[in-house]
């Protein structure tokens, strides 16, 4: 079971999973990711446990109450791993879709995490 989260969110566990790709949508994706887990809003959970098919992992994300998976770009990386291992509860935020374009070399901003974070809030209190 994941650290999170008798106390998150009225007793709710809520996981976020960012897809740490390799161009500056990845990063806001993980860093938005776990901005959320340390301000208590969640907890961060593995996306590569899961694509591996770590029986332990799927079953926690099944568990959860809401699994909030941060995808980068149009790729849908993140969402494609959580179909491959038939997890259905969870909501899909993209980055691109905040008005954020992807670019390869290039860093994020803290303001583009902002926007993020503030993006998978919405997401989540609207679950």
């Amino acid at each position: 079971m994941s650290e999170c989260c008798d106390d998150c969110k009225g007793g709710k566990n809520i996981l976020f999973y960012g897809c740490s790709g390799g161009a500056n949508v990845g990063e806001i994706a993980d860093k938005a990711a776990r901005e959320l887990s340390l301000a208590g809003e969640g907890g961060m959970f593995c996306l590569a446990g899961l694509g591996a098919g770590i029986q332990g992992m799927v079953q926690t994300a099944k568990d959860a109450d809401l699994n909030v998976v941060i995808d980068g770009c149009d790729v849908n990386c993140a969402k494609a791993v959580f179909d491959n291992c038939g997890v259905e509860n969870y909501v899909q935020v993209k980055v691109t879709d905040l008005g954020i374009e992807k670019a390869k070399g290039v860093r994020c901003t803290d303001e583009q995490v902002a926007a993020v974070v503030a993006g998978v809030s919405e997401a989540v209190a609207a679950k």
